[in-house]
């Protein structure tokens, strides 16, 4: 009984179609990646621009209440997200006028990962006014995405 060393066919990738499967999965990835990086910027945005109206919501009542923005916000304003270890945005508040303030600033400054965002810092006056500093992409595009 003979035993072929080689059976005549053999089963598996020749290495030409193995590197043809990695040229493409490499194509995949460099188109993939980018765009996943963007989706999640997008949607950390969201969630500062989220906190923003929460708290400039939560200004009004005080407004209401006290006749003056002067109110701290609660602890859960601070940062978005809030644990702070994953921070994207720190969320801050400058009251203007002193005593019986009746303007106000929200800004949502990035942190951690979103320090490369190109949308800059987001920011929402007492008027609605929607604004973003340090960007390099229209402020107005940045809130609508």
């Amino acid at each position: 009984m003979r035993h072929d060393r080689w059976p005549k066919r053999t089963r598996g990738f020749t290495l030409i179609e193995l590197m043809t499967i990695v040229v493409i999965v490499g194509i995949l990835a460099a188109i993939a990646i980018p765009s996943y990086t963007q989706y999640i910027q997008r949607a950390n945005r969201n969630e500062a621009q989220q906190t923003l109206l929460e708290a400039a919501a939560f200004l009004q009542r005080c407004f209401t209440q006290n006749n003056d923005y002067r109110c701290a916000l609660p602890a859960g304003f601070a940062q978005t997200p809030a644990a702070p270890a994953a921070a994207k945005y720190n969320i801050a508040i400058s009251a203007g006028g002193g005593v019986g303030s009746t303007t106000y600033t929200l800004t949502a400054t990035r942190a951690g990962t979103m320090s490369g965002d190109e949308c800059g810092d987001l920011t929402l006056t007492h008027t609605g006014v929607r604004g973003a500093v340090n960007n390099t992409r229209d402020a107005a595009e940045c809130w609508r995405r």
